[in-house]
This record gives structure tokens, C-alpha cells and sequence, in this order.
């Protein structure tokens, strides 16, 4: 999808001292987009937490050793 948005400058100029490979504004823009949904996927698994229920005879560690 083609669109034109105005960045701030020194944002964009100090996101890009954390990376070595990225090298254009579309590679930055990529990159931040892509971590954005990442956390937020991660943050929904957060949410499930108390909320499911093993059976009584799952063994987690038995599982490790296949």
C-alpha cells in the first residue's frame, strides 16, 4: 500500500542508530510496524494467563524429553 505520512525527523534519525541493517525509511518503517503487531500479539497471550487448564495427567517435562 502506497501512502506519504510526515515523520519526525529526529525520531527517525535516532530510531535509526539502533540498527546497523536497516538503511531506508521504508526498511524503518517495516521493521517498527512489524514490531508494533509482534507486542501486541505477545500482550494477548498475557491475557490468557489463569485462564487455561491443563488435564490432570499432562506432564509438561515428559513432553521436554521427546
Amino acid at each position: 500500500m502506497r501512502t506519504n505520512i510526515v515523520l519526525n525527523d529526529e525520531l527517525v534519525e535516532e530510531a535509526f542508530k539502533f540498527s546497523t541493517v536497516i538503511s531506508t525509511k521504508r526498511e524503518l518503517i517495516e521493521a517498527a510496524l512489524q514490531e508494533y503487531v509482534n507486542n501486541r500479539k505477545r500482550k494477548n497471550l498475557k491475557e490468557l494467563k489463569g485462564k487455561l487448564h491443563f488435564s490432570k495427567g499432562y506432564d509438561y517435562k515428559k513432553m521436554r524429553e521427546m
